[in-house]
């Protein structure tokens, strides 16, 4: 008595589960708004990533690692710059504002006296 065959499976469906889809490496400018217009390039022999936005010549540079992508210094760059623009608000000093009225200066053609 032989075993039983079995079902053979479709190699189609195994490999389309495996494929997937390349990863952005142009991405929007937060500056000057221009699509497609930012670059990133990723030097894994030297260890550092660089950003180059090709109309306003923005930079940014960072470390990387065997696993980063080009989207991760994108994200990189989004929080750099939101945490840049914070810590400027926070040490600009807030006008001095007080209760009192101004009062108005004097008039030069009046004559009160």
């Amino acid at each position: 008595m032989g075993k039983r065959k079995k079902s053979s499976r479709k190699p189609a469906a195994a490999s389309a589960a495996r494929r997937r889809e390349p990863l952005d490496t142009a991405f929007t400018c937060l500056f000057c708004h221009h699509d497609k217009s930012v670059t990133v390039r990723v030097d894994r022999k030297e260890g550092i990533a660089q950003l180059v936005c090709r109309v306003c010549d923005q930079r940014y540079q960072s470390k990387v690692n065997h696993l980063t992508e080009p989207i991760d210094i994108y994200s990189e760059w989004i929080d750099a710059a939101d945490a840049a623009q914070k810590e400027e608000q926070t040490h600009r000093r807030p006008a001095a504002s007080s209760s009192r009225p101004v009062p108005a200066p004097p008039s030069v053609g009046s004559d009160d006296d």
